[in-house]
This record gives C-alpha cells, sequence and structure tokens, in this order.
C-alpha cells in the first residue's frame, strides 16, 4: 500500500482518546441515573439491552473516525508502470555571477533579484527541460538539461559570486558553452537561450557567438539589468562585515546596446530592458516560449497507484449513518 498523505496518520492519536471520553461519559452516565433517576424509570434506561446498544453507537462512530483518517491519508495500492512522454522545448539560463551583479540599482541586487526570477520561472514550466549556467571570468555549467525543477532549484540557491574562480565577464563564452556543451546538437529549432547579465563583456566575441546561434535557430531572450546611465557602485563587505564600495571610480552600467544586437542576430530572439525596474520571467516564458514549437521529449517511466480513499470514505460515511439510525432507548 502507498500513502500519498502519511502525515494524517497522527491524527489516529485521536481514536484512543475517543474511546477514553465514550468510557469516561458511560461512567458519569450511569452515576448520574443512580442518583437521579427512580427505580421503574432506571430499570428501564439501565438494562443490558441499552447498554450494548449504546456501546454499538461508541464503535460505529469509532470505527467512522478511523475509516476516514484514513481516507485522508490518500491510500493507493496495484503499482504499475506507466510512461510519460514530455513534450517541450530546451532552455539554458546563462546567469551572470560577476561582481558587477552585486550593484543594489535593484534590490536586494541583480544577482539575488535574477535567482528569484529564475525560482518563479522554474515554477511555471510545463514539460520543458532547464539547464543554468553561472559566467563570470568563464562558464560553468551549473546543471544541465533536466526535467528535476528540484535539482535546477537546489542548483540554482548554491549560485553566487564564487561560483566561478575567474573574474570578469564572459558572455561570449557562456554562450558558446550552451551551443557546445549543454544543448541537443540534433535539435536546434527548439532551444532557447535566457541571457540576465548587465551586459559588460570582456572581449569574448558575445555578438559573434549570438551570430553563431541563430545560425543553428537558437533563440536569444536577453534580461539587460542595472542602471545604463550613471552606472552604479559595487558593494564589498569587509573582515568586520561592513559594507563599502570599491571605490569611486569603479562603477559598472548597462550595456544595453550589446545585447540588443545580441537578440537581433537571433530568429525570435527578445531584449527585455529592465534597468532597475522589476521583470517576471513568467511572463516570458507564457508570452515567447510556451506557445512556440515543442519537441516530442523522451519519455520516463513513474511507477502509478491506484487510489483506494473512496472505499474508506464511503465506509466512513455508512457507519455514521448507521449509528445515527441506532435508538439507545428501549420502548
Amino acid at each position: 500500500m502507498h500513502l500519498g498523505n502519511e502525515d494524517i496518520l497522527w491524527l489516529l492519536w485521536l481514536l484512543p482518546v475517543l474511546v477514553g471520553l465514550y468510557v469516561y461519559a458511560f461512567y458519569r452516565k450511569r452515576r448520574a441515573m443512580r442518583v437521579f433517576a427512580d427505580t421503574p424509570t432506571l430499570a428501564r434506561l439501565d438494562n443490558p439491552q441499552v447498554h450494548r446498544r449504546q456501546y454499538l453507537k461508541a464503535l460505529l462512530l469509532i470505527a467512522a473516525a478511523a475509516a476516514l483518517i484514513i481516507a485522508l491519508t490518500q491510500p493507493a495500492w496495484n503499482p504499475h508502470p506507466e510512461e510519460i512522454a514530455y513534450k517541450g522545448r530546451d532552455i539554458v539560463v546563462l546567469l551572470d555571477v560577476s561582481r558587477s551583479m552585486l550593484a543594489e540599482d535593484i534590490k536586494p541586487n541583480r544577482l539575488e533579484r535574477a535567482k528569484l526570477a529564475v525560482e518563479d520561472l522554474l515554477g511555471a514550466l510545463n514539460g520543458e527541460r532547464i539547464a543554468l549556467v553561472a559566467f563570470a571570468g568563464h562558464a560553468v555549467v551549473k546543471c544541465p538539461l533536466t526535467h528535476d525543477y528540484g535539482f535546477a532549484r537546489m542548483a540554482l540557491s548554491e549560485i553566487d559570486t564564487t561560483s566561478v574562480s575567474r573574474g570578469g565577464s564572459a558572455i561570449g563564452d557562456a554562450v558558446r558553452l550552451a551551443l557546445d556543451d549543454v544543448f541537443d546538437e540534433q535539435q536546434r529549432d527548439f532551444q532557447d537561450i535566457i541571457l540576465i547579465t548587465d551586459g559588460e563583456d570582456h572581449e569574448t566575441l558575445p555578438l559573434e557567438a549570438a551570430q553563431r546561434a541563430g545560425q543553428q535557430g537558437v533563440r536569444i531572450f536577453a534580461i539587460g539589468l542595472g542602471d545604463a546611465g550613471g552606472g552604479s557602485l559595487i558593494p564589498d563587505n569587509t573582515a568586520q562585515g561592513h559594507q563599502m564600495y570599491r571605490g569611486e571610480p569603479v562603477r559598472t552600467s548597462l550595456n544595453a546596446e550589446l545585447l540588443r544586437d545580441m537578440v537581433f542576430a537571433t530568429p525570435g530572439g527578445m531584449f527585455l530592458n529592465v534597468g532597475t525596474g522589476d521583470f517576471d520571467l513568467v511572463d516570458v516564458y507564457h508570452n515567447l516560449i510556451a506557445g512556440a514549437a515543442k519537441r516530442q521529449m523522451e519519455a520516463t517511466t513513474v511507477i502509478r497507484y491506484d487510489e483506494k480513499f473512496q472505499l474508506f470514505l464511503a465506509l466512513g460515511l455508512v457507519l455514521l449513518v448507521f449509528e445515527a439510525l441506532i435508538r439507545e432507548r428501549v420502548k
């Protein structure tokens, strides 16, 4: 047997409590009758047949409670394998983890806001495979393409500015890593890249990488974070835990022009100039990805159980009806 909600089993502790309450109630009732009832009335109320009916009603009510509790645990049995075929697209999220993403022109900072958006995206996916790539001075695959969104969430939670050992910002290398090592080369028409960055790049030829993606049919959706005007200072935490800034000359600003050129190099790409505002990757998914052409993914075999909570629910209701129909008094 398989239980869908094992936590409900703790309610079974209510059954001995219910039994104790009945025992105490019967004791108090008999004591009260002996004190207040006259002899003829006591003979009519306090006899074995009345007692049997009272015990039967109590037993039916306790059994009904047990049946309803078991129904709430969602019991199931008869396990059988079932093949589930997924249909969707492959999505690679390229997440900039360079120190410039610590700028606080978006609260709490660019990187944390980006991670919150990816977390929301994971909750909206429906059949797509997703991968996570963190990049700074070079790019690292943190989560390969998977349907296991729980594993993707765990990988996402561990991403920070220390996820990549080399400093800098290598957008071009991140795009090439997705094309060469993450995506399936045979399914280019069903692949999307979501690039989340402030657009700063240290000579890794990102536009050429985007043009290569476009030639292979891969779309790029770029999310540009940060102040495109005067830029923002990059905060740092000292050993004493105090926040300071890396000097007035060290500023980071959004390179919107680069990101715009990259998405225009891909078929159907789009640039979302967030700046210092808010953004929602769930909207990007529903408006640009969910409705696009999808391919048949590999099938996965899962074990299914036949749910039988209805049997225990029906049994509990029948017992309650019988309990209500039984009269305690004897005519």
